[in-house]
């Protein structure tokens, strides 16, 4: 398929896990690709690996004036941002809510929430002066549920779908759509921020018994990326091997 020829792409935290397989799908239908990531290592590795399809710029989510600026620039060296998908994040310490650390809590609201918003705020208008946009942003299961132990993982995600309802309902009829995924536990780099206890938690509230893998959330997201969807915005979809019970 080439659902995406002609298309340019923002993808944040494009060096590693989901936004690199997603970048690598995109690519490979066709798009010019521009990855975001705060670690330049990942980047180059990224760049090594999917060729002259992809551009890559090192950023921080949590600087609005820098998100601003990279923005501008991605819409003069792609053409157009016709895609935004915001897969940068961060787990943060496992704890209990009433002893989690103050700077980790800031920090992964920071990356995970206010990121998402930044990229939003920069790339919308866009979007908008070409009447035609998707924008899929990178939740979690925990947005939904609440996983114990990740209070500010879980809220920061909660914010993410709040924010995905919000900007679906205001850009409807725009030609710009807005959704999010919310993936149960994959097998990334991220699971290196986590305990072993909590990572064999998240695997047994999965009633499929087994993570999902990067291959399963990129092709949801490049479905919500393409023109095929068309009729869905402020959506919540699930790939969590059977855990959602809404």
């Amino acid at each position: 398929m080439r659902r995406f020829e002609g298309r340019g792409a923002v993808v944040t935290g494009g060096g590693s896990g989901i936004g690199f397989t997603v970048a690598e799908r995109l690519a490979s239908e066709g798009a010019q690709v521009l990855l975001w990531d705060h670690d330049e290592t990942a980047l180059r590795r990224a760049a090594e690996r999917l060729g002259s399809a992809v551009r890559t710029a090192v950023l921080d989510v949590t600087k609005a004036d820098d998100v601003e600026r990279r923005a501008r620039e991605a819409a003069q060296s792609l053409g157009a941002i016709d895609v935004l998908v915001a897969s940068a994040g961060v787990t943060g310490p496992n704890a209990k809510t009433w002893e989690y650390p103050l700077d980790a809590w800031r920090s992964v609201i920071d990356v995970n929430l206010n990121g998402v918003f930044h990229c939003a705020r920069a790339i919308v208008p866009v979007m908008l002066s070409r009447g035609y946009g998707r924008i899929v942003n990178v939740a979690s299961i925990a947005g939904k549920e609440g996983n114990p132990n990740a209070p500010a993982y879980s809220a920061s995600k909660a914010g993410v779908i709040g924010l995905t309802k919000s900007l679906g309902k205001e850009l409807a009829g725009t030609g710009v759509t807005v959704n999010c995924v919310t993936p149960a536990a994959v097998r990334t780099p991220i699971f290196d921020q986590m305990t072993g206890e909590h990572v064999a938690y998240m695997l047994s509230k999965i009633p499929m018994g087994r993570f999902g893998t990067v291959d399963e959330v990129a092709s949801l997201v490049c479905w919500l990326a393409s023109e095929e969807c068309s009729f869905s915005t402020g959506a919540v979809f699930d790939v969590s091997g059977g855990r959602a019970t809404y």
